[in-house]
């Protein structure tokens, strides 16, 4: 991934991507990744995660999203029976080659 600028900032560019990266990514709040952060010896507030969240983020998913492979020419559907609050649904995925989702549908 391309380097964000963060000119006049404290913390290293790698260590802003690292904290904005952890919070939409496994949907933890602001004061989670301060704890993360905080166990390999970083000392960041959550509010300074807010704000790079804020500042930062959008540059950090355009460039995720630049950096994803495209899907194979090759894909196939996946069909799988799944109970979702007591009733029988259909759930479709249509899988490349690779393995990568590319996307999923529920149906009753």
């Amino acid at each position: 991934m391309r380097p964000i600028q963060c000119a006049r900032h404290r913390f290293l560019p790698a260590v802003i991507q690292h904290a904005v990266w952890l919070y939409p990514r496994f949907t933890l709040s602001y004061r989670d990744v301060e704890n993360l952060l905080a166990e390999r010896g970083l000392d960041v507030s959550y509010e300074t995660i807010r704000r790079w969240v804020g500042k930062f983020g959008l540059a950090i998913a355009r460039n995720l999203r630049r950096r994803r492979c495209e899907p194979s020419s090759r894909w196939h559907p996946d069909e799988m029976v799944v109970r979702i609050n007591g009733g029988r649904m259909c759930l479709w995925r249509a899988v490349d080659d690779e393995g990568e989702v590319l996307e999923v549908l529920t149906q009753r």
